[in-house]
């Protein structure tokens, strides 16, 4: 197995003898000096820890390299701000990405230690939700790529996303304390830190506003390495960190209490304490709104100190003139939450450097653009004025100017259409006013996108419809991508072999080529070349599960699986009713044959989301009644995989083989974990909604199973109103189903557990399950019939894989580049060496 796994695959880089001897020196180097052990009393997080210095050791020359190239040459500089950045694990990815992997495993197997067991021991960096922090991840990877002077910046969470534990059947969450035993990626840049104000008032004086008496909170940056691939090029994620000045309330009015004061530093501390747990759903909470300014104030000092200090195209010390502002920075909101980018960079410019109200309105909107994330109205950020005004007073009379000049705009244009003004303004009239900040995004703008084409086409003809038909050549789409870096080299080594054996390794940063592999798709050794990666896999992941879960499964089963946040509107539910419906037909034909399947369903509920706990726990008593019962043998198991995340899906996807993407048409913007499992050779059972979309179009519809309403029929039935009654008296199969969770035949001990869940399919369900589920069982039928003919199923899992190649985050972030920042993508520090430039000793030296 040690020859086996060891075996030298290109892709992985080769192990050069001078790489892998410097590797170990290194490593033993880091274990004696940094860890301060050796080797009788280092343990495998030491060896961990000495591995992964050694690995950073690796970056710190080209990192420095990149950034004095582009303080050298001062290209226009990318801004993607994101309050979440779920990054996973860093080790693999960065020895990916440097080529080191086969000097790293042989460096390592010499030392007589394992990598993959040290590779486990990492924590992952879970500072996102789920699809808009994974998004931001895999968008700084494409960016450093594609060799674009880009940062990340964001919030330092010291508690990510929560652990999920499973406490009979329930879901009970943990603190995620992923700094516990440091973090040998980030460096801190105290010599960087900055003041972010709150609170105070404002004071209206001849030399303009000012805004007094505020509380100050220190932003401390901490700095994470981004390679990109093969191309020399380390772009740089700051996350800001929250910390008290050290006269934190020790100020003249609190003379007594000395300890007091001091412990209360906790306070403004705790901005950046911990991530909110909420994936689509919006939390009007103050603390919430404390963390969007925060990372706001100091991202938007810190690019305007490099933007004056730049060397380029002037020769005083700092730029007089913010003229060429919009020209040599790009800021890019990811979703509302930096909204309030908008307000403070006019802030900056008007009250700070003393610009004239209009010419700093156009710098702003030249600068900014927003992506859209969702259409759900409760995800839509809506902060009340009597917060905004007690914490940014001054922000509150800019957005009002804002939105004074932005509605006699309107009226100029639609005279006496009062409607029109009420449903433009940012500011929502009403019993609470409120500020609706994707308006104020929208205004502040000069681009506004979607994440998939159908998505795009609902924000500009319903959600942002009155904006579009004012500034149509404002909206534009940028259907989402995934890193083909992470999402296959990384996590599915076999797979990326034997398409490599076929076309080579340029496909790694020209995910277009996979479409070469269309030639392939009856070459009887290329078909089971892909059957047989997969059924590795697969044995891989049984064996992770049986260790982690105790719980034996079939591997030549059908994987039938769908990971991603649990909520109402992706239909976890739909995919139950399958799993019942199942389990009744085999215990209705017990000497039928089946299709044996194994239906994992695996993500995290909002703690405050009642109905998505009570989902999981549906989702595990149907497993307790399902995989016990001895009718159903090894035929049908039901299992709910605990605490999914980053690291976990690199695992599961590769070893899927039917991709759940079952949401409601028109409710998922776009999905991203759908092409992660049609890179990895899954087939997609799912609805016209989302990528789902140009998925289909892409690979041809025939090699998707497509089910269900299109957004067309769904907007049809909300006109003449949805009865869910009126299918559960047509379909025994669904009634069955129904009154089996309704009567406790699922939870013996608490009859009455799933009454909620009953109640609102039969009676309040906004994302329709009944009016699907026929269509769905029958295409399930479908599924399996296919799936009984391995090498027809293999070949539409090779047309899915050729027909990936558009979902690469690469061409995502190609496009964004062109047609939103006005940049081109380039061959990073890679390209300034072959063609000979010299932009100066230092880049030089990355000959």
């Amino acid at each position: 197995i040690d020859s086996e796994k060891r075996r030298q695959i290109s892709v992985r880089g080769l192990a050069g003898l001078g790489d892998v001897s410097e590797l170990r020196k290194s490593f033993n180097r880091h274990l004696h000096f940094t860890l301060v052990k050796d080797r009788n009393v280092a343990t495998p997080r030491d060896y961990f820890f000495a591995l992964a210095h050694a690995v950073r050791d690796h970056l710190v020359g080209r990192w420095i390299r990149t950034q004095q190239c582009y303080y050298e040459r001062d290209p226009k500089r990318i801004y993607y701000l994101s309050l979440e950045f779920y990054m996973g694990r860093t080790l693999q990815n960065t020895m990916v990405n440097l080529g080191l992997q086969n000097a790293c495993d042989e460096a390592i197997y010499q030392l007589g230690l394992d990598l993959e067991e040290l590779e486990e021991i990492e924590e992952d960096a879970g500072l996102g939700n789920g699809g808009l922090g994974r998004l931001a991840a895999c968008f700084l990877d494409s960016m450093a790529t594609l060799g674009l002077a880009a940062y990340g910046y964001g919030i330092r969470y010291e508690f990510g996303i929560f652990n999920q534990k499973i406490v009979d059947g329930w879901q009970v969450e943990e603190a995620d304390d992923w700094l516990r035993y440091g973090n040998p990626w980030e460096k801190a840049r105290p010599e960087y830190m900055l003041p972010v104000h709150f609170y105070g008032r404002v004071e209206h004086t001849a030399e303009g506003a000012k805004w007094v008496d505020t509380q100050v909170v220190l932003a401390m940056p901490y700095d994470t390495p981004v390679p990109g691939y093969k191309n020399n090029t380390v772009n740089t994620m700051r996350l800001w960190s929250a910390k008290a000045p050290n006269d934190f309330n020790l100020q003249e009015f609190n003379v007594g209490d000395y300890i007091e004061a001091v412990l209360d530093r906790n306070l403004a501390e705790n901005i950046s304490r911990v991530l909110y747990p909420n994936d689509n759903f919006f939390e009007g909470k103050e603390l919430r709104l404390k963390q969007e300014y925060f990372v706001v104030a100091a991202t938007l000092q810190d690019i305007i100190r490099r933007f004056k200090s730049s060397k380029f195209g002037c020769r005083d010390p700092v730029r007089a003139s913010f003229e060429t502002f919009p020209d040599k920075v790009a800021i890019q909101l990811n979703d509302t939450h930096p909204a309030l980018s908008i307000p403070e960079l006019m802030r900056i410019l008007v009250d700070v450097e003393k610009m004239d109200w209009d010419k700093a309105w156009e710098i702003t909107q030249k600068t900014c653009a927003y992506t859209n994330h969702t259409v759900l109205p409760e995800a839509l950020e809506r902060w009340p004025i009597s917060m905004f005004e007690k914490l940014l007073p001054r922000h509150l009379e800019i957005i009002y100017t804002i939105n004074q000049k932005h509605l006699d705009h309107v009226a100029a244009l639609y005279p006496g259409d009062v409607d029109r003004l009420r449903r433009m303004s940012v500011i929502e009239e009403g019993d609470c006013k409120r500020i609706n900040m994707a308006h104020l995004c929208v205004i502040g703008s000069h681009a506004v996108n979607g994440v998939a084409r159908i998505h795009s086409e609902i924000v500009k003809n319903s959600v942002f419809k009155d904006f579009y038909d004012l500034e149509p050549e404002k909206f534009q789409n940028k259907t989402n991508g995934i890193t083909p870096r992470r999402w296959l080299l990384l996590c599915n080594p076999g797979l990326a072999e034997v398409i490599a054996e076929k076309i080579g390794e340029d496909f790694i940063t020209d995910l277009s080529q996979l479409k070469k592999l269309l030639q392939f798709v009856d070459d009887e050794i290329f078909i089971r070349d892909v059957a047989k990666v997969k059924q590795e896999n697969k044995l891989k992941f049984s064996a992770q599960l049986e260790e982690q879960y105790k719980v034996k499964i079939n591997p030549s089963s059908m994987f039938d699986v769908q990971v991603k946040r649990i909520h109402e509107y992706k239909r976890q539910l739909l995919n139950c009713l399958h799993a019942i419906t199942l389990y009744n037909r085999i215990r209705s034909n017990p000497t039928k044959s089946f299709v044996p399947r194994t239906i994992m369903i695996g993500g995290k509920a909002a703690p405050g989301y009642h109905m998505a706990k009570m989902i999981i726990k549906l989702i595990t008593s149907i497993g307790e009644v399902v995989n016990n019962d001895p009718y159903v043998g090894d035929r049908l198991k039901v299992i709910f995989l605990e605490n999914y995340r980053v690291s976990f899906a690199e695992k599961v996807i590769p070893a899927s083989d039917l991709s759940q993407q079952i949401s409601t048409a028109g409710t998922e913007a776009s999905g991203t974990g759908n092409m992660k499992f049609m890179l990895n050779g899954a087939l997609t059972i799912g609805t016209m909604d989302g990528a789902n979309v140009e998925m289909a179009e892409e690979a041809g519809e025939e090699n998707l199973f497509i089910f269900g309403m299109r957004v067309e029929d769904v907007e049809a039935m909300d006109q003449q109103g949805y009865n869910a009654k009126k299918y559960y008296d047509r379909l025994p199969e669904l009634r069955q189903a129904i009154d089996q969770i309704s009567s406790g035949f699922f939870s013996p001990r608490d009859p009455g557990c799933f009454h909620d869940v009953v109640n609102m399919l039969m009676y309040h369900d906004r994302f329709k399950v009944f009016a699907d589920y026929e269509a769905y069982i029958q295409c399930q039928g479908q599924v399996d019939e296919l799936y009984m003919n391995p090498r027809e199923w293999t070949k539409k899992v090779i047309k899915n894989i050729a027909s990936s190649g558009k979902f690469s985050s690469d061409r995502t972030i190609t496009e964004y580049a062109r047609e939103i920042w006005g940049v081109e993508p380039s061959a990073g520090l890679n390209g300034i060496i072959s063609r000979g430039e010299s932009p100066g000793f230092e880049c030089e030296a990355l000959c």
